[in-house]
Order: structure tokens, then sequence, then C-alpha cells
């Protein structure tokens, strides 16, 4: 990887940190991209390479959060 901000969703899925929540996701479906923002000020992306594991996450994402903290990028 090039990017340390940049990850896989096979590269983040596993990784934890102490007391650290997710506050915002945030999904761009034109780049098959996750932004996921945490309490504690991190940002990770999650960039995903087909179509599938795009709509597999999403459906997870859908599944686990409330709509407050799931959101949508505007198409430009």
């Amino acid at each position: 990887m090039d990017n340390n901000d940049e990850y896989s969703f096979a590269d983040s899925a596993f990784e934890t940190a102490e007391e650290d929540y997710l506050t915002r996701c945030v999904v761009d479906p034109v780049k098959r991209k996750f932004y996921l923002y945490s309490e504690q000020g991190d940002e990770k992306v999650l960039d995903c390479e087909t179509v599938d594991q795009f709509m597999n996450v999403l459906e997870l994402c859908r599944a686990v959060l409330d709509e407050d903290t799931l959101a949508y990028a505007s198409p430009l």
C-alpha cells in the first residue's frame, strides 16, 4: 500500500483499537469506497476492488449502522 490512510477491506477488517468507536461512515458508490471516521479522529478508507466486494460491505453497513452514522457522498 502506498498510502497509509487507504486500506483494503481485508487489511482493516480485523484491526482493533482500544475504545475507538465508529462515528461516521460515508459511502461513495461511484468510487466504490467507504470513508470511516472514529470518535478519536482517525480516518480510514475501505477501497473495494469489485462491485461484489462493494455490495457486501454496503449490505453489512446497512445492517449494523444506524441512519445517523451512515451517509452517502453526493454525486458530482
